[in-house]
C-alpha cells in the first residue's frame, strides 16, 4: 500500500506521518468500495473475513455514483476507516472489493468484484433519448461493465453459480479468465438462519397462528412502489390483523433516492393500520426466514425468497428488463400474481395450496453451485491476492441478525 503525501487532513493510517502515530504498521492494505449501502452491506460479508487478522488494514471509500445518500451514515455504523474517493484513487492498495462497477477502471489495485444482489438477473438499462448503440446486456455480465478501453477492469469476476461463467462466455468472452464461481453469502446466510426462524418471529412480534406477508419492493419505476404503491395499505386494511401480519422491506435506493421521511410519509397510512416498515440499515435476511409468503417484484429478495421455503408472489414484473435466462426470468414463469383489483385475502389465502416447491427448489438451486462455500472460497480467494497465509481457522457461516440489531 503506497501512503500519498500531501497538506490535506487525512486519517491516521493513511497520513504521510502514519507511522508515527499508528497503533500496528499494517503489512497489507485492502479498500473496499461501497457504491451504495445496497453494495455496502455485501460487502461486509466479505471484509469480515479478514476479522482478526492484524496483518492488513481495511480502509473503505465512498464510490462517485447516483445513490450515494446514506453511505456516510453506514460506514460512521461501522466505524470504518474512510479515504475520500479523490484521495483513493491516487493511492496504490494492494487489493479493492467492490460490488459495483462505476469507476473501478480508476483505481491503482487488483480488484475482485461482486453481484450486489442474487447473481446476475436485470438487463443493462435502456439510454433515454438517442439511439441504442449495442444491444442491452446483462448487467455485470455486460463488456459495458467489464471492459474500459480495450482492457479487462477486474481482475477477479466473482460468480455465485457455474451457470454464469456460461452466459458470461457468451456475453463477453475475454471476461471469462477472471471469472471464479465462489458462490453467494446471502443464499449460505439464508440457509442457516432457517433454523433460527421463530426468533425472527418472536422479534417481529408474530403471534402464534398469525400468517406473516413480507412485501418487499426494489427501486425505480418499474418497482412494486412505483407501479403499486397502494398495494400496502390495501394488504393492511383487507387482511384481518388477528390472522396476518405484514412487513416491508424497501430496496436501500428508494431511501437513498426520496429519504426517510418521504418514504415514511407516503407509507403512512399503511404504517398506522400496523404495517411494519423496516430500515434500510436492518438485516433483511431474518425478514425473510421469518415469511409465510413474500410478495416482491423483480428485485433480488424475491429470488432469495425462493431459499426460505416460503412461496413467492409476484405483484409486478417488467419483462423486459429481465435476462429471460436467468432465474429470476425462471421464477417468473410459474410464480403466481397478485392482481390488484381483486382481493388480498382471497389471494393470499390460495397462494399457500398452491405452492409449487419443486419449482422454487429448482430455482432456489439456481442462485448458486456452492451452496454453503462462500466463506472458504472468498477466503481463499482474498488471501491469495494479498499473498499472505491465511489463518488456519475455518470460516464459520453467518446467520441473520435479529431485526433492530446493529448490524
Amino acid at each position: 500500500m503506497t501512503i500519498l503525501s500531501g497538506s490535506e487532513p487525512r486519517p491516521v493510517p493513511v497520513r504521510p506521518d502514519a507511522a508515527r502515530w499508528t497503533t500496528r504498521s499494517a503489512e497489507r492494505g485492502v479498500l473496499v468500495v461501497v457504491h451504495n449501502v445496497t453494495s455496502g452491506q455485501r460487502l461486509i460479508d466479505a471484509v469480515s473475513l479478514l476479522e482478526g487478522d492484524l496483518r492488513v488494514q481495511v480502509f473503505f471509500t465512498m464510490a462517485p455514483t447516483i445513490f450515494t445518500s446514506g453511505v456516510a451514515e453506514f460506514l460512521d455504523r461501522l466505524g470504518a476507516t474512510t479515504v475520500p474517493w479523490h484521495r483513493a484513487v491516487d493511492m496504490r492498495f494492494d487489493l479493492a472489493l467492490a460490488a459495483g462497477h462505476e469507476g473501478l477502471a480508476e483505481l491503482d489495485a487488483p480488484v475482485v468484484v461482486m453481484a450486489h444482489g442474487a447473481g446476475h438477473n436485470k438487463l443493462v438499462p435502456a439510454p433515454r433519448g438517442g439511439r441504442m448503440v449495442a444491444a442491452r446486456g446483462t448487467y455485470g455480465l455486460a463488456p459495458q461493465d467489464l471492459i474500459r478501453d480495450g482492457r479487462l477492469v477486474p481482475a477477479t469476476i466473482l460468480l455465485a453459480h457455474a451457470e454464469e461463467l456460461a452466459r458470461l462466455g457468451t456475453t463477453c468472452p475475454e471476461a471469462v479468465r477472471a471469472a471464479v464461481v465462489a458462490g453467494d453469502p446471502n443464499y449460505d446466510c439464508l440457509l442457516a438462519s432457517r433454523a433460527h426462524r421463530a426468533r425472527y418471529r418472536d422479534a417481529l412480534r408474530i403471534a402464534p397462528g398469525q400468517r406473516h406477508i413480507v412485501v418487499t419492493s426494489t427501486w425505480g419505476g418499474n418497482s412494486l412502489l412505483g407501479r403499486t404503491p397502494e398495494l400496502l395499505h390495501r394488504m393492511t386494511t383487507e387482511l384481518p390483523r388477528d390472522g396476518y401480519r405484514v412487513t416491508a422491506l424497501m430496496h436501500p435506493n428508494v431511501w437513498s433516492g426520496h429519504g426517510a421521511w418521504q418514504v415514511r410519509s407516503w407509507l403512512a397510512e399503511a404504517l398506522r393500520e400496523g404495517l411494519v416498515l423496516i430500515p434500510p440499515e436492518d438485516d433483511w435476511r431474518g425478514v425473510l426466514v421469518s415469511a409465510d409468503c413474500v410478495v416482491g417484484d423483480h428485485g433480488s429478495l424475491s429470488l432469495y425468497a425462493t431459499a426460505t421455503d416460503a412461496p413467492v408472489a409476484l405483484a409486478t414484473y417488467p419483462r423486459a428488463d429481465i435476462d429471460p435466462a436467468s432465474p429470476l426470468g425462471d421464477l417468473a414463469r410459474f410464480a403466481p400474481r397478485i392482481r390488484h383489483r381483486r382481493s388480498m385475502l382471497a389471494q393470499l389465502s390460495r397462494i399457500p395450496a398452491d405452492h409449487r416447491r419443486a419449482d422454487y427448489a429448482r430455482v432456489a438451486a439456481r442462485i448458486t453451485s456452492q451452496p454453503g462455500s462462500f466463506a472458504g472460497n472468498m477466503r481463499h480467494l482474498i488471501y491469495r491476492h494479498l499473498k499472505l497465509k491465511a489463518p488456519s481457522a475455518r470460516p464459520r457461516v453467518r446467520i441473520a441478525d435479529l431485526p433492530g440489531a446493529p448490524r
